[in-house]
């Protein structure tokens, strides 16, 4: 009986989250990112600066209207419906329960997308934690075509690098259900740390705009496409 309730639970919460994202446009929800919250003692606040700067680049350089006041949502909320990008990051161990994972599932499916931005650390957590999410699924590296290398910002070689961690080439992973990319996942990259203030990172220049473009591109590309 539980198992059956379990199930309609689920079938509910994606039939919401559908409504709630297809019909976005016509709140001022629609237009706000956040950055998720999770449980297992990783730093999930990590790069403070860095979202408001990226809307406020993407807003100027690609003609998206978000807003730079940036929502802090948890894994297991019904609150992570009401956002159509959510951003994760940190460096060390993450956790979700059963009902996170599913949450979270829920929420990629009925039209939701998650970029997760390695910022040194984060990777073998991220990993095994969204095998919860997506058992029947891995991540693939994308290829350079993708259009999310392709809108307003061209990068023909893939995402940049950012950070230098272990010299490992930057990548580019996702996941698709039904053919719609839900889950972008940067590795080697660290986009969040050139989106920061320059003063954090002492980024040259040069770099902070190419992960602010790169950042840029993927609003573009989620608040843009077809599929909301």
């Amino acid at each position: 009986m539980k198992k059956t309730m379990n199930r309609t639970y689920g079938r509910l919460i994606t039939a919401i989250a559908c409504i709630l994202l297809i019909t976005g446009p016509l709140s001022a929800q629609y237009h706000q990112v956040a950055t998720l919250r999770y449980r297992g003692g990783g730093d999930w606040y990590s790069n403070p600066t860095a979202l408001p700067n990226l809307v406020r680049f993407a807003n100027e350089h690609t003609g998206t209207s978000i807003s730079t006041q940036v929502a802090t949502v948890e894994v297991g909320s019904s609150q992570l419906f009401n956002y159509p990008f959510v951003y994760m990051t940190g460096h060390g161990n993450v956790v979700f329960s059963a009902q996170e994972a599913e949450n979270l599932r829920n929420y990629l499916i009925g039209g939701g997308f998650l970029h997760v931005d390695d910022n040194y650390g984060l990777d073998p957590y991220f990993r095994r934690e969204i095998q919860k999410v997506f058992p029947e699924y891995e991540l693939i590296e994308l290829p350079h075509s993708y259009p999310i290398y392709h809108q307003t910002f061209s990068f023909p070689d893939g995402p940049p690098k950012i950070h230098e961690h272990d010299g490992k080439p930057p990548q580019g992973f996702g996941i698709f259900h039904e053919g719609r990319l839900v889950l972008y996942y940067t590795y080697e990259v660290d986009l969040g740390n050139g989106w920061e203030d320059q003063a954090v990172h002492g980024n040259p220049e040069e770099v902070r705009l190419k992960a602010l473009r790169m950042g840029a591109n993927m609003l573009q590309y989620v608040f843009n496409r077809q599929d909301l």
